[in-house]
């Protein structure tokens, strides 16, 4: 679970990292320099970022994992799709954006989070590279957010194939506390549904 800028792990609602444990054991991190991570002087960057998500799963020994991913997380969580699918299996997209340049920026005095929105600022979804994408993936979108818009969930739901697109009428761009047990639920339900159908 990768949260946004800004973000910690204890920002997780627990209501969904509740009713989501249940079922699955989860993997909690802090970004790069936030929380219990450390940085150093590397400029922070999406593929860092991922790097850094995959160095951990590497350590704990987890070969393969599912991955949600909101805000900030959620476009870690593309760059993974990109870089690294065969150490995914589903991937939960939420509250994204295809080009971090039109996002509404935070408003911090915290260096490291105005390094990540420097990150941010740079990245660029490589759009013609995401028909590519052969893992399952779901878009989770709240329909008035107003920090990332819903058109990047929208493009990237019809560019990555056999996508699902799950929009939350009138949610922000805090659907993960808006709604955190509706969320919860579809998140649940993707992760158990096989959609990929073996044609005879």
């Amino acid at each position: 679970m990768i949260v946004g800028c800004g973000g910690t792990m204890d920002h997780w609602p627990q209501e969904v990292i509740e009713t989501l444990s249940k079922k699955y054991q989860l993997i909690l991190l802090d970004n790069r320099g936030m929380g219990y991570s450390t940085a150093n002087d590397v400029t922070f960057t999406y593929k860092l970022f991922a790097d850094d998500v995959i160095g951990l799963l590497t350590a704990l020994g987890v070969k393969k994992a599912n991955v949600l991913g909101h805000s900030m997380g959620s476009a870690i969580t593309q760059k993974l799709l990109l870089e690294y699918p065969q150490r995914l299996n589903k991937a939960i997209i939420s509250a994204t954006s295809t080009d971090g340049s039109n996002v509404a920026n935070k408003v911090s005095d915290d260096p490291t989070v105005l390094r990540q929105m420097e990150a941010t600022n740079h990245w660029k979804t490589p759009l013609d590279k995401l028909p590519l994408i052969a893992n399952q993936v779901m878009i989770v979108v709240g329909t008035s957010d107003t920090v990332v818009g819903v058109e990047s969930s929208k493009t990237l739901a019809s560019a990555i194939p056999g996508a699902w697109l799950v929009q939350f009428k009138n949610a922000t761009h805090n659907l993960i506390f808006e709604a955190p047990a509706e969320f919860a639920k579809i998140v649940l339900t993707f992760l158990d549904i096989n959609e990929t159908v073996e044609v005879k």
